[in-house]
């Protein structure tokens, strides 16, 4: 498989783990403020998508609230996936490649 193919397929499954964690970490915040204090889940979740919670609040104007963030990261992380996934499939049609 070609460089270029193989790096988006990287970028876009590192994208797909950051929004499984995202939506992991949203199912815990549904539980209430208990079920977050000190779990140690919940926690490595947290540390996992910092970095991109940090970046969305780094392009994200602040009238954004802080709560928001979270769900404004799924989003951009979701959209940013759906475009590499499409990056991906151009890319394959353009060398006559089957990627899967």
């Amino acid at each position: 498989m070609p460089l270029d193919i193989t790096l988006i397929t990287f970028a876009r499954a590192l994208f797909e783990v950051c929004g499984l964690m995202l939506l992991a970490r949203g199912v815990l915040w549904v539980f209430g403020p208990k079920a977050r204090q000190g779990n140690f889940f919940y926690d490595l979740l947290s540390a996992g998508t910092k970095p991109f919670m940090n970046l969305t609040r780094k392009i994200t104007p602040r009238v954004v609230r802080d709560a928001y963030i979270p769900a404004t990261t799924f989003v951009l992380v979701f959209l940013i996936w759906i475009g590499l996934g499409i990056a991906k499939a151009a890319m394959c049609a353009s060398r006559g490649l089957q990627c899967i």
